[in-house]
């Protein structure tokens, strides 16, 4: 391991001395890097351990459900689920709550989950359409380009809302709710200073969703920006990755075996062990505490030092697959390919479910609906949602869809002709028409919902498993809400052909949220994690005839340099220690300079020549704010170092001559 690392460095500073010229950065000729150099700190100078907690609390924020646990620093092992919610639908089991919000006509939070779905359902129809209601908005954060502190969400209604807003909103709620809990629990007002917050988010997502979840945590009360260690941006694999490791035989479903946990075989059908398994959380649903045994779950001790699994996330939003490779005696986490994935979430069948009733009512008439009744159509998704949750490959009875009242009835009047009839008209043979006034779907009407979305699930699993990073997996665990669907299921283990066992926690659902809880508690279990992008800056180098493109040549009072070279932190794919550090140094251009700022650019290649190449972009900028550190040092030097070896990235620095810290930021959501 060190190995590699240290010809890491070493090419690193080699590369450094070839050129080490006083260079400036393109858009700001007020910086001059010095020496590059790449440090790796050793574990005893570990990451600042900060205030001390008395609890940590996750919240899973996630795109269709959410929901938060907690454990005590006193007691690790207790994990707590939090308080049963009112509401629930049928058919799904209600430990976490919709991801929906509901804010009144001017804006103000109102309510949210199913509080705030049931109170929207229940407005007269002239009302609801002046109130704000939202879901499945998290995924704005992910499909957004170009994310600002701006970007704005549509409401059910069509009108616009800051996100910032939203979230905030959200995460201001769950606070409370889990405040309340813990003051209950303690029997005093509990002190919100004592709490260590972890939101989880889908690895996949860039810095600036990451940020902005920051953002929105600051805007909402949960952290102050003065304290920024007391939000930990957890990441939703290596969640459910550190949970995994903890499981006892009887908290899964393998359906690698012959028989499973369950004493069933699996050749009869996939889905009856998932029933079980659903029976058992629901018998042990009353209790709300996990006990996390200290010891490493049995699974786990089948596994030995270097071993490797795969970790696929399928939750509503988004597909997240990690690889890890266990480093044993501690049992710490090495991640060994950059995490990937993509919007292959469970919320693409609804989609496909909506472009089927557009193929049937047409794509205008669907459009109206959705505006004109906006509550209804939330009516017909949940009615929708129920049906979804029974589809399995051996279904042969037909999967009937309540149509709410208000859509027959505004079909005929915006076609002049019933439902019935749009049926029977349209060329879609496997939708029929109940007499109950249902919408009659066949089984394989349903599984054809399910179709693009699994087959992007498992072309993306096919494409890492062709890696040669990931060859020799010993397990693959399916956590979050999607991996519930036996369709899903099924289609894993017809793609693996029994190279790797695949495990399905029980409580499949809360495997994140728990994982969570444990990464909270002790954040530095991943020791090792694989950048996502290529990060760097433009400077300025000495111009090299032959080497340098004759475009890049700019002369300054003589000398002659190569303009947008780009000057590499960290490669996409290049694995870094937790606490590993990217030194530069950087000096102003002029004595009373302030603020030095620095572009940062980003790549998904693994190299890149110079800034301006195609697939480089600016992703953030650096800040040093080197005000009030005037020294008389003839030359000042601010050392800059930036860390990657975190769920976020991180910049600090300190103006050499006098030792003084000098405010560093890196900021990826400015545009």
């Amino acid at each position: 391991m060190m190995t590699e690392k240290e010809t890491v460095t070493e090419k690193i500073i080699t590369d450094a001395m070839a050129n080490p010229s006083p260079a400036k950065s393109m858009g700001d000729p007020g910086i001059t890097p010095l020496s590059p150099s790449h440090t790796q700190q050793n574990d005893t100078d570990q990451v600042p351990s900060g205030p001390s907690f008395v609890v940590v609390v996750a919240i899973d924020f996630g795109t269709t459900s959410s929901g938060y646990a907690y454990a005590f620093t006193k007691e690790p092992e207790c994990i707590h689920t939090m308080r049963r919610w009112e509401g629930g639908d049928p058919g799904v089991s209600n430990q976490k709550t919709p991801t929906t919000i509901l804010l009144t006509p001017d804006r103000k939070f109102h309510s949210f989950g199913y509080a705030a779905r049931d109170f929207y359902h229940d407005l007269d129809p002239s009302e609801s359409k002046h109130w704000l209601y939202l879901e499945k908005f998290k995924m704005k954060l992910h499909t957004t380009a170009n994310l600002s502190i701006d970007t704005d969400l549509h409401a059910a209604n069509g009108k616009r809302v800051k996100a910032l807003d939203i979230f905030a909103y959200a995460l201001a709620f769950f606070k409370e709710q889990a405040l309340k809990e813990l003051s209950d629990q303690t029997g005093g007002e509990f002190d919100n200073n004592d709490v260590r917050w972890v939101i989880t988010v889908p690895a996949i997502w860039k810095m600036p969703a990451k940020q902005f979840m920051r953002e929105a945590a600051y805007k909402s009360g949960l952290v102050p920006r003065e304290n920024p260690e007391q939000l930990i941006i957890a990441l939703e694999p290596e969640a459910a990755s550190i949970y995994c490791r903890k499981l006892r035989l009887h908290q899964m479903v393998d359906l690698g075996t012959q028989t499973t946990q369950n004493g069933f075989s699996p050749t009869e059908n996939v889905g009856s062990g998932m029933t079980q398994a659903k029976e058992h959380v629901r018998r042990n649903r009353q209790s709300r505490t996990f006990l996390v045994e200290n010891v490493i779950g049995e699974l786990w001790s089948e596994l030995e030092e270097g071993d490797r699994y795969v970790v696929v996330d399928c939750g509503g939003g988004t597909v997240d697959l990690t690889v890890h490779q266990i480093r044993l005696p501690e049992g710490h986490l090495k991640e060994l390919y950059k995490a990937s994935g993509g919007p292959y979430g469970s919320i693409g069948i609804d989609y496909e479910f909506e472009k089927l009733l557009c193929r049937i009512f047409g794509q205008d008439f669907i459009d109206q609906f959705k505006i004109k009744r906006p509550a209804a159509w939330v009516d017909l998704m949940i009615a929708f949602e129920s049906r979804k949750r029974a589809a399995a490959p051996d279904r042969t009875n037909p999967l009937n869809i309540n149509l709410p009242f208000s859509f027959i009835d505004y079909y005929k009047k915006f076609r002049g002709h019933s439902v019935e009839h749009a049926l029977r008209k349209s060329n879609v043979d496997f939708v029929k028409w109940s007499s109950q006034g249902m919408l009659r779907m066949s089984p394989d009407a349903m599984n054809s919902l399910f179709k693009p979305t699994i087959d992007h699930i498992i072309q993306h699993l096919t494409e890492l498993f062709d890696k040669p990073e990931v060859n020799d997996i010993k397990f693959l665990f399916l956590v979050g809400g999607f991996a519930e669907s036996t369709l899903l299921q099924q289609a894993v283990q017809n793609m693996l052909q029994g190279r790797s066992r695949i495990i399905i926690p029980h409580d499949v659902g809360l495997t994140i949220l728990k994982g969570a809880v444990l990464f909270g508690l002790d954040p530095s279990v991943i020791k090792v994690r694989r950048s996502p992008l290529t990060y760097g800056v433009g400077v300025l180098n000495r111009f090299v005839e032959g080497k340098h493109p004759p475009e890049k040549l700019l002369v300054k009072d003589g000398t002659r340099w190569c303009t947008d070279v780009f000057d590499t932190f960290i490669a996409a794919d290049q694995s870094v220690a937790l606490g590993e550090m990217v030194k530069r140094s950087y000096t102003p251009a002029k004595p009373s300079q302030q603020v030095i700022v620095i572009h940062v650019y980003c790549s998904e290649k693994e190299s890149a020549g110079f800034i301006s190449e195609p697939g480089v972009r600016k992703c953030g900028t650096l800040r040093l704010d080197v005000s009030g550190t005037e020294s008389t040092a003839p030359r000042r030097e601010i050392q800059t170092l930036m860390q990657f070896g975190d769920t976020e990235i991180r910049a600090m620095a300190v103006d050499v001559s006098t030792g003084r810290t000098v405010k560093a930021s890196i900021d990826f959501l400015s545009h």
